[in-house]
This record gives C-alpha cells, sequence and structure tokens, in this order.
C-alpha cells in the first residue's frame, strides 16, 4: 500500500462524498452548527426544517447523528434541532461538567439563545434526566410539550424499597453494581464494557452493522468521562418531579428494553393527561425503537405534536 501523502483534491473529493452521504442520512436541507455555552464548551447541533422546534436531546453517551430518522421523517413539518450534549459526539469535550444539572442548563441556554419558544423537547434514556433537571430549574419556561423516551425514574435502587417501589422506579443497579460498571467504563475494559452495553439494547432483528455503527458513535466520547456522567445520572431520584410536570406529555417505552415498561406507564401515570406508548418485541421494542421502527415512532411523535 502507498505512503505516500494524499493530495489535497483527494482529501477534499473524500470531505465531499462523506458531505453527500450526510446529506442523503438527513435530508437535503440538513443544517449544523455550534452553541457556546456559558462556560465556554461548544455544543453541536444537526437542524433541519421548520415551523414548530421540536428540540431532541440523546441518551448517555449517544450522539445527535442517531436522530437522523427523525431529522429526515419529521423536518417536513417541524423544525427539528438535534443537540450532541457536552463531551458526546462531536461537542467539545471539558474535564468538567458532567452532571445532569449542567445539561439542564446547557439546553436551556441553548433554547434562550435561539429565541425558541413552545418548544417539544424530546429526550432519550438520560435525555429525559436532563429534561426533568430542566423541569426542576426552569420549570415550563419556554416549553409546550415533553417527549420521554425510555427512562426509568431513578436507575440505582433502595434496598429498603418494596417490590412495587422497584419496578414503579424501573431501578436495575444496586451500589455495588453501579461501582463495578462505573469502575469498568473507566478503565481499561471501558470499550469492551460499551460494546456489551449497546448491543444489548437493541432487538436481534437490527442490522448487526447498525449496532456497530451506534456503538462508534457511543466511544465519541471520552470513557473515563462517560462514567463520570453515569454515576450522577444512576444516583438522581426523579420520582418527586415528575408529577410536577403540568405540559402535555407523551412517553414512549419498549416491551424488551432494559428500562422496565411498567415504570414508563407509572411515569404517564404521575402526569395528569399524558399518552403512554409501548412497543413491542416484533415492532422494534428495546431501548432504541426510534431507530429500529422511525416509521411507528415518527407517526406517534406526528399525532402528539399535531
Amino acid at each position: 500500500m502507498s505512503t505516500k501523502p494524499r493530495s489535497s483534491w483527494f482529501t477534499a473529493a473524500l470531505l465531499l462524498a462523506a458531505a453527500c452521504l450526510a446529506n442523503t442520512a438527513f435530508g437535503a436541507d440538513t443544517r449544523e452548527g455550534y452553541f457556546t455555552t456559558n462556560d465556554g464548551t461548544r455544543l453541536h447541533y444537526i437542524e433541519a426544517g421548520s415551523g414548530k422546534a421540536l428540540v431532541m436531546i440523546p441518551g448517555w453517551s449517544q450522539t445527535a447523528a442517531q436522530f437522523r430518522d427523525q431529522i429526515a421523517g419529521l423536518s417536513d413539518r417541524y423544525r427539528v434541532i438535534a443537540i450532541d450534549m457536552r463531551g458526546h459526539g462531536e461537542s467539545d469535550k471539558p474535564e468538567h461538567g458532567y452532571r445532569i444539572q449542567r445539561l439542564s442548563a446547557d439546553v436551556h441556554e441553548f433554547i434562550v439563545a435561539n429565541r425558541l419558544t413552545n418548544v417539544t423537547l424530546a429526550g432519550h434514556s438520560m435525555g429525559c434526566s436532563v429534561i426533568w433537571g430542566y423541569w426542576e430549574l426552569f420549570g415550563r419556561d419556554r416549553l409546550a410539550k415533553l417527549i420521554l423516551i425510555d427512562q426509568m425514574p431513578m436507575i440505582t435502587m433502595n434496598p429498603v424499597w418494596s417490590d412495587q417501589e422497584k419496578e414503579n422506579a424501573g431501578a436495575i443497579l444496586d451500589k455495588e453494581s453501579l461501582y463495578s460498571v462505573t469502575n469498568a467504563l473507566a478503565g481499561a475494559e471501558g470499550v469492551k464494557t460499551t460494546e456489551g452495553f449497546i448491543t444489548g439494547m437493541f432487538t436481534k432483528q437490527y442490522p448487526r452493522e447498525q449496532v456497530a455503527w451506534v456503538i462508534e458513535q457511543n466511544l465519541k466520547m471520552p470513557r473515563a468521562y462517560a462514567a463520570r456522567l453515569l454515576y450522577d445520572h444512576a444516583t438522581n431520584d426523579w420520582r418527586d418531579v415528575i408529577p410536577r410536570i403540568n405540559i402535555p406529555t407523551l412517553v414512549v417505552g419498549a416491551k424488551t428494553s432494559l428500562v422496565g415498561w411498567k415504570s414508563q406507564v407509572w411515569v404517564g401515570s404521575q402526569i395528569p393527561g399524558s399518552r403512554v406508548e409501548i412497543f413491542e418485541e416484533d415492532e422494534g421494542g428495546n431501548h432504541f425503537m426510534f431507530m429500529e421502527n422511525p416509521e411507528k415512532f415518527n407517526r406517534i411523535v406526528k399525532e402528539f405534536m399535531g
């Protein structure tokens, strides 16, 4: 294989091809940009369409690019904006700020700076916790509706809880497993641990090459920062915040997700007038149902947003 440096025209051709692929994935009118937070962190975002604003927040270690089917499939009606949280995707990776409350503040800063109002704020997995943190800090400021996608109210269980409390909270970790997982992520087994996490979050029917792409997206976040954020994420209990939500809310869960679907029913029961949708296994009903079955997911979002 030649070791000669590639010419500038060849590099430009590669960049052009990459841009064409990106437009094919997201739609021809897709725009990308950066927003700088008050502590100097640049957040990357992807945007398409016009009209009502739908701001989408990815889950822990995930990226805005994973909402590609929503950016392409919903931007004919709405202004769809997907944000890479700090440390994630194409955003800056500072040494600080890996706490839910800081991410919530970042989202609020972004919405205010872009003069967005009557926003439908959608979060997947940890993105729901970012929304709950937003609600606790800023209430309904600039928000019209919420979409909560597959996040339990509390990840780490208290040993004194009853079985019903554990089911409602959706807790999947105890004190020992919390430290075991986060230490594995931050250590030499970080990549392997991530691969195991992500692979189990898709149904067996989902193409393996797409799962590999999602793993690649996850690894854009340094594993030590991912571990720090997961610890904070897993030790926040949102069960007192959720019942205070008083705007229209769509709750989406999945039958085979690591997030117990009954916890999603509980979340819906705490928010007056909310709508709960649970994807069955044969509908791509795992943690990333919006990727496995974007047709159904996007249809539900359109019905909800109007």
